[in-house]
């Protein structure tokens, strides 16, 4: 288990330093998540060009939709529960309790995790989809998803504040990480493709689009953190 940061040496007077929070990307993490960002990254990048322009689904896409088709209502249900946990309202509604936990922990570095940790593989999916140029329904943008890119990002960032906070070592972390990451992205997807959001590699786009800048994003936090020394912590 990882030892917790220390504000200094312990005072002439004897008293033990205050503990400070732990790094958002733990050490032992960050050359596997590199990897595993450029890889995403890598793939993410390849389906855009694969798919770029395309108004059907793919050979890729069509077992997996002949598979979940005629779902019935219980499906359906779930679905659109999964569905309303990435639309603005559920999103925000995740993101404030998230954000609001980290603050009661006295760890403001880890709020910010959580809102850009989050925010930035959306907004990239978005920045993405018109240069993509990839259609469903008759015109509405789908490469990469949105949705399943947000509940990746969002599983990606309790997963690594977890890894911080319980001092995990990096095959208990990482496994952690890429488990979370996974169910999280395969529950989100699976519900856009049962309502008829997105194509199978759409949801695949999107997940590769959180594993390759989630991680990348915590770096940067921890980099501009210490930077500012002390009250940057």
């Amino acid at each position: 288990m990882a030892s917790p940061e220390r504000t200094g040496p312990a005072s002439a007077s004897g008293h033990t330093p205050a503990l400070l929070p732990p790094r958002l990307l733990p050490p032992p993490l960050r050359r596997p998540l590199r990897t595993t960002a450029l890889l995403a990254a890598s793939a993410a990048l390849l389906l855009g060009l694969l798919y770029a322009g395309d108004s059907g689904p793919g050979p890729a896409d069509r077992p997996l939709l002949a598979a979940m088709d005629g779902a019935g209502p219980p499906w359906r249900g779930l679905a659109l529960a999964l569905d309303f946990l990435g639309e603005p309202g559920g999103a925000a509604a995740l993101i404030a309790l998230a954000v609001t936990v980290c603050l009661l922990l006295r760890w403001p570095r880890a709020a910010v995790l959580v809102v850009l940790g989050t925010g930035v593989p959306v907004v990239t999916t978005t920045l993405l989809k018109p240069l993509a140029g990839r259609t469903i329904h008759g015109g509405y943008l789908s490469y990469p998803s949105g949705h399943t890119a947000f509940a990746t990002a969002f599983a990606l960032v309790v997963a690594l504040l977890a890894t911080g906070r319980l001092g995990l070592g990096r095959t208990a972390g990482l496994s952690l990480l890429l488990v979370s990451a996974l169910l999280a992205g395969v529950a989100m997807g699976a519900a856009q493709v049962a309502l008829s959001a997105h194509y199978p590699t759409d949801t695949l786009g999107g997940w590769c689009t959180a594993l390759a800048l989630t991680p990348a994003t915590a770096w940067l936090i921890d980099r501009t953190s210490d930077s500012l020394g002390p009250q940057g912590r």
